[in-house]
């Protein structure tokens, strides 16, 4: 799908939060793409699928209240509401039952242990107010250097399950899998994701022209194969057709059209994916449906 919110606010590398050459030199020495700490920096809790309650913090500026739940921490300002940030919370924790059909624990635990410790950071957005002030810039940019923040989720827009389920997907395939399966399902041009995305791209049904104008390439690369696993996963799950959209730059609509037209993407969630998340229920995307 077609955003660039994230690559124009997320990323030092773009006017919002940019003030000279350095910034962006200090991102690229400390994140892959533009997002993913290269170090990990943060020990896991003993109990891995904990969620927290909604705490007041300052250690995520200019946002004051967050949340965590399975290696991801959901951040918001005071325009957030509780309900929507409890229910993205939820979402995230069915994902990661670990007595799911095809679970492996252990690799699930690997995978929510990765996320953890390279910081795992959704910020939380109301509509789409998701510019900061002057005097904010600075604080966000403090925080972009210290987390893995690969996109945003806004509340209240239209499209609501695709808008959670798509980028909670972003950070759990761009961080956890990215390290739990760097051959695999790693942002790079050697792993077998990057290799399936381009018969994706050369059979015509993924279409990434939209994204030519993303100069910086190593970020490019990493939004391409970011989007591609999304479509891969959401469609592997037929959440397209009851949530949307049917408009975009990825044709296949059905797991059944994925199995017959991609099967090789299909295999590699197969593979890996059933191993470690599964799709959230019915019940909590419905939630969600205005």
């Amino acid at each position: 799908m077609k955003r660039y919110i994230f690559y124009l606010v997320l990323n030092l590398s773009i006017i919002l939060t940019i003030s000279c050459d350095a910034k962006k030199s200090d991102l690229n020495a400390t994140h892959i793409g533009g997002c993913i700490l290269r170090v990990p920096s943060v020990k896991p809790p003993t109990n891995l699928y904990s969620i927290s309650k909604i705490i007041q913090t300052d250690e995520y500026q200019p946002f004051t209240k967050k949340l965590t739940v399975c290696g991801i921490t959901l951040i918001g300002r005071e325009d957030i509401s509780d309900d929507f940030m409890k229910n993205v919370a939820l979402t995230i924790k069915e994902m990661f039952l670990p007595d799911g059909e095809n679970i492996d624990k252990e690799l699930q635990e690997r995978l929510i242990t990765n996320m953890y410790e390279y910081r795992t950071v959704i910020p939380l957005f109301k509509g789409e107010n998701y510019e900061f002030s002057a005097s904010n810039e600075e604080k966000w940019d403090r925080t972009v250097l210290e987390n893995s923040i690969c996109d945003i989720i806004m509340e209240g827009v239209s499209g609501q399950v695709t808008e959670v389920v798509e980028h909670i997907l972003h950070f759990v395939t761009a961080i956890g899998m990215h390290y739990t399966f760097p051959n695999e399902w790693g942002i790079t041009r050697n792993s077998e994701l990057y290799k399936a995305m381009n018969r994706a791209i050369d059979n015509g049904f993924y279409d990434i022209t939209q994204y030519d104008e993303i100069d910086d390439v190593e970020v490019r690369l990493r939004v391409l194969l970011q989007e591609y696993a999304y479509w891969t996963i959401y469609t592997a799950w037929n959440l397209r057709e009851p949530y949307g959209p049917k408009n975009a730059e990825w044709s296949i609509m059905t797991k059944a059209g994925l199995i017959d037209k991609l099967p090789d993407s299909e295999m590699l969630f197969e593979k890996y994916v059933t191993k470690v998340f599964t799709a959230p229920s019915k019940t909590i995307l419905e939630s969600f449906v205005n």
